[in-house]
């Protein structure tokens, strides 16, 4: 498990120092970087005055870092090494007095600073940075939305003081102790060609498995049967000397899951195959009431906290220390019908053709569809109009096209006019403040906020299963397989009839071809539901006279109960439980574990 802090070249930084086991040192001699971590988790090197540090997998070594080195003058020079690895790390540098951190373009490393002692302290997480930070209230409002806060709102830590560093840009800090953001990474132009972009989806995909199975005996990966999964288990098959993959049995026996697992396992006969069955594993909401340690932010996996740790343990005695993830794969490769709202503006024909294909599929009607293609919303134009729409009942969700920047966001039925009005607020004025959208196009700012919202979920499981000897990886969130799925055209990856063009035929040759006809995704309500019935007197045990968003005027914990006592006929209406219960169970974490000053 990596924790660690990075200083800058001053005399008043070292006041900030941890007492860490471990610290790294600037050509000065003050303290560069303080905290804990194995020799396995991080690379470094230092040649003059120049010093780097990578800390999680990346495909480079001591002596390619040197070299690195050898020629850089500013911090400014590593870009083109950042820009080639692949990975998922954290990078630190210090360059003649100048301090460079930098997490990925996933925030499955994430970079967070603050103020102490009139100097900027980075950490890789909130709780690691030293003063007394409080929790900002208004915020906790806004991540009761459901099914996420939008970005940026989403990722603002919700402990004041404490800053992140932007999408795409490193933390520079100077000489002086001060510190700005810079820009280094921007999304591709999608301009290749199916055919060329799934080459480059399959080499970067490659390499991202590659970088996880180098040195290492055992990998353990998901084989849920979904193509993500199944398709990184084959690359792992060729990298990995021992492969251990992983399935929970589902609730619904109508599950085709099982099905298509089954098939890859066919077709791995090396592996070694593990069934989480139903009767010895935990279920959604296991061990709800249970303290979190994280203090970070409200967990988005609250739901699948007990199943993780289990699977952690079952990998664990099984011999891996790494387990693969299929997570990130939809965020990027599924068809996204706001691409339309880009290619009416640059491949008309290609957009119409493709819009009677989405209109028959989820019956919209013509004039609403066109009226939405129209629209010439700015983001933060469209970000403060969402406010509007807030507490507008949910069924609306979906009865028409939206090709807006994002989804439609919705508070929950019991949250209080209070915490819709703090929320209302808070997008207004994001909205209002000249925000900028993660990519200039629709469709691939939306794909970037996914992908990033699933890039935090994962730092927070890796931080859970690494207390068992297991670090959690999302090769699909890597930089370098983002960056190759955003540079395909558009209109090859916005194809109503085919089901994950880009990965599919990327896929091909390594994934058997009866395998990569799967065209289907399974849905979990059947999960939720029995789950929801199973641990309901611990649910409701949260929401009782002690509740702590009750307490601060953001739930109606009547309203709340009522909900879990009369379940909803439609799991959309259950999603908002559990962004609500995230933040019940962060709450009071927060005030068993609350942040020292340090």
């Amino acid at each position: 498990m990596v924790e660690f802090r990075v200083l800058p070249d001053t005399a008043a930084a070292s006041a900030a120092g941890l007492p860490a086991a471990r610290r790294l040192a600037h050509a000065s001699g003050r303290p560069w970087i303080v905290g804990r971590w194995d020799d396995g988790s991080v690379v470094h090197a230092a040649a003059g005055r120049s010093r780097v540090a990578i800390f999680g997998p990346a495909d480079t070594t001591p002596d390619e870092l040197e070299r690195v080195l050898a020629r850089v003058r500013s911090v400014r020079d590593l870009d083109a090494l950042c820009g080639r690895l692949a990975g998922s790390f954290h990078l630190v540098a210090s360059i003649d007095g100048h301090v460079r951190v930098q997490g990925s373009v996933s925030t499955a490393r994430q970079v967070f600073h603050t103020s102490f002692g009139g100097v900027t302290v980075a950490a890789d997480a909130p709780m690691s940075l030293p003063g007394d930070h409080r929790v900002d209230e208004e915020l906790l409002a806004a991540r009761l939305v459901a099914p996420w806060a939008p970005w940026p709102i989403g990722e603002t830590p919700l402990w004041t003081g404490v800053e992140a560093v932007p999408a795409g840009c490193y933390l520079d800090i100077g000489a002086d102790g001060r510190s700005r953001p810079v820009r280094w990474w921007t999304p591709p132009e999608p301009h290749l060609p199916l055919a060329d972009g799934a080459r480059r989806v399959r080499h970067a995909l490659r390499d991202a498995v590659a970088v996880r199975a180098r040195d290492v005996k055992t990998v353990s990966a998901d084989l849920s049967g979904g193509m993500d999964s199944t398709s990184l288990c084959f690359l792992a098959a060729d990298e990995a000397d021992r492969l251990v993959t992983t399935r929970w049995e589902a609730v619904d026996r109508a599950d085709e899951d099982r099905h298509w697992a089954g098939l890859a396992a066919e077709e791995l006969p090396s592996a070694e195959h593990l069934v989480l069955t139903r009767d010895t594993a935990p279920t959604w909401f296991d061990g709800i009431a249970e303290p979190e340690p994280d203090v970070e932010g409200p967990f988005a996996w609250i739901r699948t906290r007990a199943r993780l740790t289990h699977l952690a343990r079952r990998v664990a005695a099984a011999g891996s220390a790494g387990h693969l993830t299929g997570h990130g794969g939809d965020e990027l490769f599924l068809g996204n019908p706001l691409n339309l709202h880009t290619l009416l503006r640059t491949r008309r024909g290609r957009a119409v053709r493709h819009l009677r294909a989405y209109r028959a599929m989820y019956r919209w009607p013509l004039l609403p569809a066109v009226r939405a293609l129209l629209n010439r919303d700015t983001f933060g134009t469209w970000l403060a109009a969402s406010a509007g729409a807030l507490t507008d009942p949910v069924r609306e969700v979906g009865g028409a096209p939206a090709f807006g920047w994002g989804i439609a966001y919705r508070l929950p039925a019991w949250a209080t006019g209070d915490a819709a009005g703090a929320a209302r607020t808070l997008l207004r004025r994001v909205g209002a403040s000249g925000v900028e959208p993660l990519a200039p196009l629709r469709g691939q700012h939306a794909a970037l906020q996914d992908a990033r919202l699933c890039g935090d979920t994962i730092r927070r499981v890796d931080r859970l299963t690494s207390r068992e000897g297991v670090a959690w990886h999302a090769p699909f969130v890597d930089d370098r397989v983002i960056e190759a799925a955003l540079a395909i055209r558009l209109q090859d990856t916005t194809m109503p009839d085919r089901y994950k063009p880009a990965l599919s035929t990327a896929m091909a040759g390594i994934v058997p071809a009866r395998i990569l006809g799967r065209a289907t995704k399974s849905e979990y309500s059947a999960e939720a539901y029995e789950s929801l019935r199973r641990h309901r007197a611990a649910l409701l045990g949260l929401c009782g006279d002690d509740m702590r968003l009750a307490r601060l005027g953001l739930v109606d914990a009547a309203a709340l109960r009522a909900t879990l006592e009369r379940l909803p006929p439609s799991s959309l209406t259950l999603m908002p439980l559990i962004s609500t219960f995230a933040c019940e169970t962060w709450l009071r974490a927060v005030e068993r574990r609350p942040v020292p000053a340090r």
